[in-house]
């Protein structure tokens, strides 16, 4: 539960929940710190707040790529948040979160398996 408190609560502002989606739509290859403060023109101080709370909550990583950093979601971490709001939130009645399900799979957010 502290993993889906920690992810909902990173997700829970308006900046931080914009720099999120662009990085799940940048894909596994992500984009460098800059790139995200122009496509979303949100000053680098705050973009660098933003992003430490989503590294912190686990939904973002980095890599060091030359003099650039590249930041990534976490399509894992994402897969267990909605894993669990799922399966927390249906309370043994599966048919209810069946639809979710499979619109998560067809989205690529859960893997096939789960």
């Amino acid at each position: 539960m502290t993993i889906a408190v920690e992810s909902l609560s990173a997700l829970a502002h308006e900046g931080r929940l914009r720099v999120f989606r662009l990085l799940v739509s940048a894909g596994p290859t992500g984009l460098a710190a800059g790139e995200i403060a122009r496509r979303l023109g949100t000053p680098p101080n705050t973009l660098s707040a933003n992003l430490a709370l989503l590294t912190h909550a686990g939904l973002a990583q980095s890599r060091r790529d030359g003099r650039s950093i590249i930041y990534s979601a976490r399509f894992d971490r994402m897969g267990e948040l909605m894993a669990w709001l799922a399966e927390d939130c249906c309370g043994g009645a599966p048919e209810v979160c069946a639809p979710l399900a499979a619109a998560a799979v067809r989205s690529r957010c859960l893997p096939l398996e789960a």
